[in-house]
């Protein structure tokens, strides 16, 4: 996708969102934005090839591995639009509130968890999958994003079990063995 798409869906005279990026140097930065548009979602944006290459995630990115959430892919966004924050107003297209909801670097990594280049990170998105290391204030360790083949625009975004990663299953569990705790010693 290109920057063209996303100039053509808004209109700088009425909404806050940044029109241009000034050109700089690749410095891998990533950013998670709480939308609350229409419906609320999280758009995930990495910064790649001299924009940042987006998805939105209805549910929001998950440290849980089990946890396979719906990324689709929409247009370029400009680099500038990292810092974004704001209210675009309605009749706009994504109108709503946004906020950063998380945001730092990631490293895009090879099957080893190796670093790879800009250029190979391109390529692999591309062909349908990037692994990325992030190291954000919310979102740590090694994710994935894999496209599905029926569609180009559906992706997975998938955290892969590292030592940041948190089981949702163990921790509802320690809360309901709490909770039993607590009635029981009400009831005495």
């Amino acid at each position: 996708m290109s920057l063209a798409t996303y100039k053509k869906k808004r209109n700088f005279s009425q909404t806050p969102e940044p029109a241009e990026s000034k050109k700089e140097a690749w410095q891998s930065r990533f950013v998670v934005q709480k939308h609350n548009a229409t419906r609320l979602h999280y758009d995930f944006r990495l910064e790649l090839g001299g924009a940042l290459k987006s998805w939105a995630v209805p549910k929001g990115p998950s440290m849980n591995p089990v946890d396979k959430r719906l990324a689709v892919m929409v247009e370029d966004h400009p680099i500038s639009y990292i810092h974004f924050e704001g209210i675009i107003p309605k009749g706009n297209y994504g109108a709503g509130t946004v906020k950063v909801w998380d945001k730092g670097n990631f490293m895009p990594i090879n099957e080893r968890s190796e670093p790879i280049s800009e250029r190979q990170a391109l390529k692999n998105l591309s062909a349908g999958e990037l692994k990325i290391l992030i190291n954000g204030k919310r979102l740590k360790g090694e994710f994935v994003l894999v496209r599905l083949k029926a569609d180009d625009k559906n992706w997975l975004l998938i955290k892969h079990r590292d030592e940041y990663a948190k089981d949702t299953i163990e921790e509802k569990t320690t809360r309901k063995k709490a909770t039993k705790k607590a009635i029981a010693k009400k009831k005495s």
